[in-house]
């Protein structure tokens, strides 16, 4: 295989993205043990999402070869890199590891695994460009990565694996919601029903902020429920903080480059998670 092809294959995975899923499935084992999980548990959790989530990334570009012809002509497979047989073969390739890793975590792992998958998958196909529901598709995916991290490690009840997992949820709606906002106008030539093509790009950033909102309100919950010592208050109030002053930042349309909020809201709420899981172990 020519080595151009090798290099397009390997840009066909953007490594980052599932990088960060498997290292989410990661933290919800810590978040649901309070501890380090087993080797066998980190492994097979992180490759499972990792195989799944670049699987739905190798087939974005399958079902987007005529957009980024436009848009994106660098990319592999319009650039004559690699071709659809690769990407599907690619793609398919990648995939059978992941459900062989859910498999060997069980049942309940498995299934997760797949609707994940299920979920990439029609993302891709049909409802990238269906306003909230894709949207809502995304976010699901995400926040069950922490659900698969509490099932992997035999706590699939956890309420606190749980909260998370819906917490993330929320904050990554209300960053898809925001970025469609900034997309908009090439969404509107797409033919995309998000909220900011039906309603505005500023009545768009209003109900992702008030979902922003909404997830600084929740991040009491575990406090007040005792999930959580007031020990570990410090960063989800520095999250808290930097939410709120990128939500209104978000909401002035008089700002140039509001994307960068959104980047803000999501690197925070990153940190935050992972020192605050960092605590949860290191305090047990």
């Amino acid at each position: 295989m020519p080595n151009s092809r090798l290099r397009g294959m390997f840009r066909l995975f953007r490594l980052e993205l599932p990088f960060a899923a498997g290292i989410c499935v990661v933290l919800g084992e810590m978040l649901a043990l309070g501890a380090l999980p087993a080797a066998r548990d980190m492994i097979l959790g992180f490759l499972s999402v990792f195989c799944i989530s670049a699987s739905a990334l190798i087939l974005n570009d399958y079902f987007d070869l005529e957009i980024d012809r436009i848009n994106a002509p660098e990319r592999p497979l319009p650039s004559g890199q690699v071709t659809r047989r690769d990407v599907v073969l690619l793609s398919t390739g990648v995939t059978l590891p992941g459900f062989a890793a859910g498999f060997l975590i069980g049942g309940s792992a498995l299934v997760v695994v797949v609707f994940v998958w299920v979920v990439g998958f029609l993302y891709n196909w049909k409802f990238k460009r269906a306003g909230v529901l894709g949207n809502l598709m995304v976010c699901t995916s995400v926040g069950m990565t922490f659900i698969l991290g509490g099932i992997t490690v035999n706590k699939p009840f956890e309420s606190i694996v749980w909260f998370f997992g819906l917490w993330v949820m929320l904050v990554d709606l209300g960053e898809e919601i925001a970025a469609d906002a900034m997309d908009m106008e090439g969404d509107k030539a797409l033919g995309s029903r998000s909220l900011a093509v039906l309603y505005g790009r500023e009545q768009a950033l209003r109900i992702s902020a008030a979902i922003f909102l909404l997830v600084v309100a929740a991040s009491a919950v575990p406090f007040l429920l005792g999930w959580l010592s007031w020990m570990h208050f410090l960063p989800i109030a520095l999250t808290d903080g930097i939410i709120v002053y990128s939500t209104v930042k978000l909401l002035d349309p008089e700002i140039d480059d509001r994307r960068k909020y959104i980047r803000w809201i999501y690197r925070s709420g990153s940190l935050a998670l992972v020192l605050l899981i960092l605590l949860r172990v290191a305090m047990r």
